[in-house]
């Protein structure tokens, strides 16, 4: 299966230092989903990653690096599905950016897992019908 990878994944993967055990864990998991050709992107994740970067230098570097993922076409039900999903989240308490909502929309209209740290996405998960990369981490 084929898998979405959250900006906070792929901004763990492009860290070099200062990583946990279970992040560098995650890194090795990462590093197997790309080289089986199964990580998949979208436009409002590479906007994530590249917004923000100081130097050009490394902006254009990450730019460069990036384009190794072409971007999975977003269609008008996406977005549709992605408002759907904020606003049944919302009726019952459950808060989210709209970005994140897109990415659970993309992933189940796509039949994608998701790849993420951000805990919000399993309070997501408890009302959407979205599926969790779940890799088996080493304790």
């Amino acid at each position: 299966m084929k898998i979405l990878i959250d900006t906070t994944v792929w901004s763990l993967a492009f860290r070099k230092n200062h990583l946990t055990k279970s992040e560098e864990q995650i890194k090795t998991v990462i590093s197997e989903i790309v080289l089986e050709g199964r990580a998949v992107m979208i436009g409002p994740i590479r906007l994530e990653l590249l917004s923000g970067i100081k130097h050009p230098t490394q902006f254009e570097k990450l730019k460069k690096t990036l384009r190794a993922f072409p971007d999975l076409s977003l269609t008008e039900e996406d977005f549709e599905l992605a408002a759907e999903f904020f606003n049944r989240c919302r009726s019952k308490g459950v808060q989210g950016s709209h970005t994140d909502f897109l990415i659970c929309a993309v992933a189940k209209n796509h039949y994608l897992s998701i790849l993420t740290i951000d805990r919000d996405f399993v309070h997501y998960s408890k009302h959407l019908p979205i599926q969790l990369y779940q890799p088996r981490l080493i304790s």
